[in-house]
């Protein structure tokens, strides 16, 4: 199936110029000749259109043409735009959103690994947990493994605990088991330390340990204290995907973003994550014009102490902004580097560990070069900051490759789109110090998975506040959400924005203060046209306005109505890219025929499926 989609980068023009142009149709919508106009692509009408323009009204219907919107209205008004050729679909009083838009997501490493893994996201309690990992054990073949890569939290289970090595001993007898929590520890069952051939005399990385029993054998429990290494090591040791296999992977994990609304991401890169080999998948759908989601992506370097020497590398190789990095066509675009700048400054966010102290390491001549070959070139950048005594020292770095680039008669950090992105705990002087440099914050609901973990180190004053949502807004500074899925929080936004609004966890325990929750229309606008402004997109995505992308979701329920708990069970039931249907379910299931099989024939998506629902129950 091909899917059309407006290429960011080349788009950018034509988008803001039509939005002129659109706009004056638009307003002509209820005029004599409003029938003169040209004829829609496809009309939809009877719902509820929450465009999120504030200079429109509550409207019923909205027109696309040529992948943008070319009106919205009431249902008469857009029927003007109805010609023979014109698509209608009827939405039947639901409820139509922008597309979400993930501003941290790992989405391309994410698909290479999707159909081999066994996802715990959303499963309700450690039993059926368990009994998942029986079956996919019975059914996968020797050489393979059954791993469950993160994306859940011991707090979603209705037994408020982790598994034990015992456990999944019992579950899985001889089939090897790697299950992630976070990046903050691991469990492997004896199969799994037998295959990795993990003894007592086995040296872990520097900061991460391998438990080791009474008995002086290893418990089967890998430590991050807190570098997460010895966990990207074990998951890097795990057998690949063939790279047919990765392509079928990354489409239908796609396929299972767009079943929640998702019509745009930035990719962060990831460590154990190579570009550009390991970007195969969504390269060749990208190639063959498949692409149901757009993508900007930011380039991670993943050789500790070569940072300054790759980085060198791909600002000469290559352009931001632009499909040349992987000769790609429509929807996966490189926009910059990051999340990681250089690995000395990584401040490892493991709230089971103590927070890492940037000074104690040597960080500060790499973290400067890094960052100034990147303003220089004009490349927007991005850096993973979990604290704000790490912020402080990055924002130190940032300040003097600053006033070095103006005093050699360059706009600086002025000149590009920075990021800093997590802030759980940024200090206003630190907001004030970001926002004079231009900077933007993504945030993630990564506090939803590991909250009680940091309320447990940290306490109630300091989780009220963590990340400073309100604060960040009333700052005036870029703010845009996301999961930080698919190891850390599930890739599912709706347990995001449940989080956003009541400020709890998956598991029911309060973090957020009041006054650092935020009403469901302004979660909703932060995982829209706030997440646009970290791709440079904010005039053509986030809102259903004339001449923005034809992105949006028709939702499974009302967001704005349904009791706040519901609020993370809802899905879409048609996503549209760009104007073209990518994913339909119940009555508009036929607008989107699937039969792509899964590849491979073991993968646990094709007995459990991926986010947990209650169809897919063993």
């Amino acid at each position: 199936m091909k899917i059309r989609c407006n290429h960011p980068s080349r788009q950018r023009a034509l988008g803001l110029a039509l939005a002129l142009l659109l706009t004056s149709a638009c307003s002509q919508a209820d005029s004599p000749t409003a029938k003169d106009h040209e004829p829609a692509d496809l009309i939809l009408v009877g719902g509820q259109v929450a465009t999120l323009d504030e200079t429109i009204g509550g409207v019923s219907a909205i027109a696309i043409r040529d992948g943008l919107v070319q009106a919205v209205g009431s249902d008469d008004e857009i029927r003007q735009y109805q010609q023979s050729s014109t698509q209608v679909i009827e939405l039947e009083g639901r409820t139509v959103i922008p597309g979400l838009n993930d501003s941290h997501l790992h989405l391309v490493r994410g698909g290479r690994f999707y159909n081999a893994e066994l996802r715990w996201d959303g499963v309700p309690t450690l039993a059926e947990a368990l009994d998942r990992l029986q079956v996919q054990a019975e059914r996968t073949p020797p050489g393979q493994w059954v791993r469950v890569i993160g994306g859940w939290s011991p707090y979603q289970f209705a037994e408020r605990r982790m598994p034990t090595v015992a456990e999944l001993d019992a579950a899985a007898p001889n089939t090897p088991v790697f299950v992630l929590f976070l990046y903050s520890q691991g469990l492997l069952n004896h199969a799994g330390l037998d295959a990795l051939g993990i003894t007592a005399d086995t040296e872990s990385p520097a900061g991460t340990r391998y438990e080791i029993g009474r008995d002086g054998h290893p418990t089967g429990r890998l430590l991050a204290e807190p570098n997460p290494t010895i966990l990207y090591q074990t998951i890097g040791a795990l057998p690949s995907l063939t790279e047919t296999q990765q392509i079928n992977s990354t489409r239908q994990f796609y396929r299972e973003l767009n079943r929640f609304g998702l019509t745009s991401a930035i990719d962060a890169g990831g460590g154990g994550h190579l570009f550009p080999r390991d970007y195969v998948g969504t390269q060749r759908l990208a190639e063959d014009g498949a692409m149901p989601i757009r993508i900007s992506y930011y380039l991670f370097p993943q050789r500790p102490g070569h940072e300054v020497e790759d980085f060198a590398t791909w600002t000469k190789d290559y352009n931001v902004g632009t499909d040349s990095a992987l000769r790609l066509a429509d929807g996966f675009t490189l926009e910059g580097g990051g999340e990681f700048l250089v690995w000395s400054a990584g401040d490892f966010e493991n709230f089971l560990a103590p927070r890492p102290d940037l000074g104690e390491r040597n960080y500060r001549n790499d973290l400067y070069t890094v960052s100034r070959q990147l303003v220089e070139k004009g490349w927007p950048l991005r850096i993973h900051a979990t604290y704000d005594e790490s912020i402080s020292r990055i924002l130190d770095v940032f300040e003097e490759v600053d006033r070095d680039e103006q005093s050699a008669g360059r706009p600086g950090f002025h000149g590009i789109r920075w990021a800093i992105d997590h802030a759980e705990t940024i200090s206003d002087h630190n907001l004030t110090r970001l926002g004079a440099l231009g900077g933007g914050i993504a945030i993630q609901s990564r506090l939803a998975y590991a909250g009680e973990a940091f309320l447990e180190r940290y306490g109630e004053k300091v989780a009220a506040q963590a990340p400073p949502i309100r604060r960040i807004l009333n700052a005036g500074i870029p703010l845009g959400v996301g999961t930080d899925g698919t190891r850390v929080g599930s890739y599912n936004p709706w347990p995001a924005l449940h989080w956003l609004v009541t400020g709890k966890t998956v598991g029911g325990t309060q973090l957020a203060a009041p006054e650092n929750r935020l009403s469901r229309r302004e979660a909703l606008r932060l995982y829209t046209a706030g997440s646009a402004w970290f791709s440079g997109e904010e005039k053509l995505k986030g809102t259903l306005a004339p001449g923005r992308y034809a992105d949006l979701a028709v939702l499974s329920a009302d967001y704005f109505s349904v009791p706040e708990n519901a609020i993370r069970g809802i899905e879409s039931v048609l996503t549209i890219v760009g104007g073209d249907t990518v994913y339909g379910a119940g009555v508009f299931a036929s607008l989107a025929p699937w039969d792509l099989a899964v590849d491979p024939d073991w993968s646990p998506i094709i007995r459990f499926g991926g986010y947990y629902t209650q169809e897919k129950k063993p």
